[in-house]
């Protein structure tokens, strides 16, 4: 068994099944007040439970509605149950907390909730969670999700799921959504906005979100989404959630952040030239790889970014720009004048979002795409979709897979593309 990356997040023996957050965020003070209600099942005898979460004030912790001792220091709160929890029975665990959300520190600097010019987002990749919810931090832990926030009238709120409800009071207004698919904590988002909404085409609900001084842009560059959901479908199979939200924020953020059937995308990524289209296709295909289909441990990162970045590809070839094969010769050439020390399958936890795992990663699916042809590479990943979806995965997993689409064994070719460090030749 590896260790895993962030051993500090994260605990192995419970999982929740349901997280029900009832949210009220005060903007201009950056102050959040939350109950969480978690329905957690003990996968071994549990004399004390351990949660993620920040530094907030908790008020108040029950199981099943009995009130208990409880420590928080340090990122973890540790609940003390009156009895052992038997392994197998859900119990409804429920957290009283309030404070200033603060980033968990990182190695990419803060990850979590943050505050921006005029509202509020929330970018967790990989262990900010803990920032606004108590939670178990691993990825490998998929639950499901109603999520309700309180927020000034002025302001949209946008979370993951379906909105079921929106009330207005003195408060502000209340929406409340739901995940009914599982998901992983780093995943959850909430985005709060001066936002306009606007619908897309498609066979899917594709919402959009962003300022109004935008409108115009934003229509023309995710223009072609719909087309580009058509050809993901036909790639990598059904795409995996009931809806798609895209949310452009009034400020700029490096790169756009991937989140549980939403994107959110930074207004420097909106010129009205399409010149970052490429970057729409790529978090479109994260539904399928990352957030249908979501690693259980961080070093398997390739299998979202690297499949990802193939998407980018993709795309490419099917909406009439170069091939993916003229793509993949010019990155090859590239990655092998870089250094030659990245194992693709377990890069280090300082380097899930080298650039190499995402390159690498695709240039790995095209190798693997020329050795078995189309003919099997697309059927081989409309199979691994469909037998992992709303699921977890591994890369040992998608190596036993592929191996059933191919004529001859591959494994030299998959460990020297997965687990060598030197670039192999691109056949």
């Amino acid at each position: 068994m590896h260790h895993p990356y962030f051993p500090e997040h994260g605990d192995e023996s419970y999982r929740v099944d349901h997280y029900d957050l009832t949210l009220d965020y005060r903007m201009a003070s950056n102050r959040l007040g939350g109950v969480a209600r978690l329905t957690v099942t003990a996968v071994e005898p549990l004399d004390r439970l351990t949660l993620d979460l920040g530094v907030f004030r908790v008020t108040q912790v029950l199981i099943d509605g009995e009130r208990l001792p409880y420590t928080h220091r340090d990122g973890k709160l540790r609940i003390t149950p009156g009895r052992s929890l038997p392994p197998g029975e859900p119990v409804t665990v429920e957290v009283r907390y309030a404070g200033t959300p603060r980033p968990v520190r990182s190695h990419w600097g803060g990850l979590g909730w943050e505050e921006l010019t005029d509202g509020a987002l929330v970018a967790s990749q990989p262990t900010g969670a803990p920032s606004w919810f108590p939670c178990n931090d691993r990825p490998g832990d998929k639950a499901t999700y109603r999520i309700s926030v309180t927020a000034a009238a002025a302001y949209q709120v946008i979370a993951n799921g379906h909105l079921v409800s929106k009330r207005r009071a003195a408060s502000g207004t209340t929406w409340v959504y739901e995940q009914d698919e599982p998901m992983a904590t780093y995943l959850v988002g909430v985005q709060i906005g001066r936002y306009q909404r606007a619908e897309l085409p498609g066979p899917v609900p594709q919402h959009l979100a962003h300022p109004a001084r935008l409108a115009a842009q934003v229509r023309y560059d995710f223009g072609r989404q719909a087309q580009m959901l058509a050809v993901f479908t036909e790639r990598f199979g059904p795409y995996p959630f009931r809806e798609y939200t895209v949310v452009v924020v009034d400020d700029e953020l490096e790169i756009p952040i991937e989140a549980h059937g939403m994107s959110v995308f930074g207004a420097n990524h909106v010129d009205g030239r399409r010149r970052y289209e490429r970057l729409v296709a790529h978090e479109l295909a994260h539904q399928w790889y990352g957030n249908s289909l979501t690693l259980a441990d961080w070093r398997d990162i390739w299998l979202h970014e690297g499949f990802a970045a193939y998407a980018e590809w993709l795309w490419s070839e099917d909406s009439g720009g170069e091939h993916a094969h003229e793509h993949a010769q010019r990155w090859h050439r590239r990655l092998a004048a870089m250094p030659q020390d990245l194992v693709l399958a377990d890069p280090g936890p300082d380097r899930i979002f080298d650039d190499r795992v995402y390159k690498r990663g695709a240039l790995a699916l095209h190798a693997l795409r020329r050795t078995l042809g189309d003919g099997a590479f697309f059927p081989m990943l409309r199979d691994w979709t469909a037998g992992h979806r709303h699921g977890v995965v591994s890369t040992d997993a998608f190596a036993d897979h592929v191996q059933r689409y191919a004529t001859r064994p591959l494994d030299t070719f998959l460990w020297t593309w997965l687990y060598d460090s030197r670039l192999p030749f691109l056949p």
